[in-house]
């Protein structure tokens, strides 16, 4: 049972999202006040008493046409320090979306470690606990950080979504490089249950060097299969593209693309209106409004996440089990 002592912020740029994560919780966004200075400063307060409260902010991290994601982190870090300083008992950071989670090691002489650093800032303003979605490596996340996290995967969510769609076909689950196996194996055994069937597994090899993106054998079988290419994210598209068009030349029947956050930066939407690409498949964590309302309305299924955010919540809050959510 959700209690009282449960308090629920969200910044003014994540108020859609975290408006439907309230209705599915039970639970009204509290009031706060964020005022913007005319040399770019900024001061974001809580206008209800957070003494001795569990306290949850929800703001997700992605640069927007209002926002870039440094304003939105440091917003957030700053909203989080004034609740520690005005005596909530804990405060949990629900980012659907989190900055910098590529950048989870040296992949050049003397490049930063990002993910790293931001989980420094986190910690820095006393921040309890950290709820993200579908990171980009899950053990780089689980490490940065000293507090503690929890990590929610989209594995059961878009094998509810896939399951009745492709009833009776055989499919493989793609991986579109093998950094993201495991992710990709976990969507394959959620689909399993779902369809209480055998499901083929692949990847494909790519290699990536100053943004330059080779490779493309496909290790695995998608042959007279309908193939779901499954990653963490999408930002210009043409990782699924060229994973899409490798699946099809070993002879894939159908090709779908499924990913947790949609950036969909630069050039995607004539990428993603590739004919390689059946359709594409994201969560509302990122709106799609990068993208030709075109290419939104033949290509692209967003499927909501505010069921699962409001899911962990509660189980946070009550002391319950997140892995129970996502397994069970």
């Amino acid at each position: 049972m959700v209690t009282d002592d449960l308090v629920l912020f969200t910044l003014e740029s994540s108020r859609a999202l975290a408006e439907k994560v309230s209705a599915e919780l039970g639970v009204a966004l509290a009031a706060h006040e964020e005022r913007d200075f005319e040399d770019g400063e900024h001061k974001i307060r809580p206008l209800v008493n957070v003494r001795g409260r569990d306290v949850f902010v929800f703001h997700s991290l992605h640069g927007d046409p209002r926002e870039s994601a440094n304003d939105k982190l440091c917003r957030l870090l700053f909203f989080i320090g004034a609740l520690r300083d005005a005596a909530a008992r804990r405060v949990t950071a629900v980012v659907p979306y989190l900055v910098y989670a590529r950048k989870d090691r040296k992949t050049k002489p003397r490049d930063p470690v990002t993910t790293r650093y931001v989980a420094a800032l986190f910690e820095a303003v006393g921040t309890d606990h950290v709820v993200t979605l579908e990171v980009h490596n899950l053990a780089a996340f689980q490490n940065a950080f000293r507090c503690p996290t929890d990590h929610l995967d989209c594995a059961r969510l878009f094998a509810g979504h896939f399951a009745p769609l492709l009833a009776g076909q055989q499919i493989a689950v793609v991986s579109p490089d093998a950094g993201g196996v495991k992710r990709a194996n976990r969507f394959r055994e959620a689909l399993m249950r779902a369809l209480e069937c055998d499901v083929a597994a692949a990847f494909v090899e790519k290699y990536r060097s100053s943004g330059v993106v080779s490779g493309g054998t496909v290790v695995g079988d998608v042959e007279g299969r309908t193939a779901i290419i499954i990653d963490d994210l999408i930002s210009s598209g043409t990782t699924m593209v060229r994973a899409a068009a490798a699946c099809r030349e070993r002879g894939a029947t159908g090709v779908l693309a499924a990913a947790a956050h949609g950036l969909f930066v630069g050039d995607a939407s004539r990428a993603l209106m590739d004919p390689a690409l059946d359709r594409i498949v994201t969560t509302d964590s990122v709106p799609p409004f990068r993208l030709d309302s075109s290419v939104v309305a033949q290509r692209l299924t967003v499927l909501p996440s505010a069921p699962l955010f409001a899911a962990a919540i509660r189980r946070i809050h009550e002391g319950g089990s997140i892995v129970d959510l996502l397994e069970g």
